[in-house]
């Protein structure tokens, strides 16, 4: 439907001083910048911590608001990364980190430690990290639970909202998002449909049906969910079969918050800066000429590979 770009297009408004489009984070209220900064592997890929944080210095000096990171990325190193810069910059971001853990003594003990490392006494959003499948989401939801901590530190107000991400199974994703209290969730959307169901007899490659774009996101706008995309290159899977400003602006053209990138050198940075500040919505018959070209030719291979990627 032509609402999708419409929504998208509605909710954009620049900042008056960097000129960055920014966007309401679903029910947090919050407003964040729609190019969010991973911290992931590809943060970590500048190996030098100084190199990473002036990276991070850069992106915030442009306008970027939103910083993605976890205790998972490195065990704990990529957050530490991150405190360095959350030292004199921590009022200036919508700070989100992440728990692997699906008990809750070991997630809290963790989750302290994060606490530390990011040079903080609060985190704005934690979610719950890479969600898998049934087993793993009712290890999540048990009375010993990571969902358990995080609603307490939540009503402590040591963290502002609780989410959960998934790059695996958008059927399970959906499950987590309709019977939770959840307040922000983070998935795979890209031009691609790229993202799989687990299925008897192995991939259900119906992209039209069994992606999170089409399972999942109308779940989380109904809900007034904060939406952030990841994987919008699908892990450089995308890379080179179409532009990086058509990738991008694809996700941003969905009813998400923002959309969130890794940039392992300091061209990346300001490059989708760049794009990010260049957003227009994306015509509707353009996303589903790109999707359909780009599903076609790669979803399957793909969603081969998601099936068993662990974000690091």
């Amino acid at each position: 439907s032509t609402t999708l770009a419409g929504v998208a297009a509605a909710a954009v408004e620049k900042d008056a001083k960097s000129g960055m489009p920014t966007r309401i984070f679903g029910r947090t209220g919050a407003r964040i910048s729609v190019l969010a900064f991973g911290c992931g592997s590809r943060f970590l890929a500048y190996k030098d911590p100084d190199k990473a944080c002036e990276a991070l210095n850069r992106a915030l000096d442009q306008g970027v608001t939103y910083v993605d990171t976890a205790y998972g990325y490195g065990n704990g190193q990529s957050e530490e990364w991150v405190g360095r810069v959350m030292k004199t910059r921590r009022k200036q971001v919508w700070l989100t980190t992440k728990i692997d853990k699906r008990k809750a003594d070991e997630a809290q003990r963790i989750i302290e430690g994060s606490l530390k490392r990011l040079n903080t006494d609060h985190v704005d959003l934690i979610h719950v990290h890479s969600l898998t499948n049934d087993d793993d989401l009712a290890a999540v939801e048990a009375p010993d639970g990571v969902l358990k901590v995080l609603y307490k530190l939540r009503e402590q107000k040591v963290i502002r909202a609780v989410g959960v991400t998934s790059h695996t199974d958008p059927v399970v994703l959906r499950k987590a998002i309709e019977r939770n209290d959840f307040d922000c969730t983070q998935f795979a959307l890209n031009a691609a449909r790229a993202g799989m169901r687990n299925a008897p007899g192995g991939f259900v490659p119906n992209y039209m049906h069994d992606s999170f774009e089409t399972l999942v996101l109308p779940v989380a706008n109904r809900k007034k969910m904060g939406v952030i995309a990841m994987k919008v290159f699908a892990q450089e899977g995308l890379s080179g079969k179409a532009t990086a400003e058509k990738l991008i602006h694809y996700s941003m053209s969905l009813p998400v918050s923002a959309v969130v990138v890794g940039m392992p050198k300091f061209e990346f940075v300001d490059e989708n800066i760049a794009i990010a500040k260049r957003f227009t919505p994306m015509p509707r018959n353009e996303m589903k000429r790109l999707s359909d070209e780009l599903s076609t030719e790669h979803k399957a291979r793909l969603d081969a590979w998601f099936h068993n990627h662990v974000d690091c």
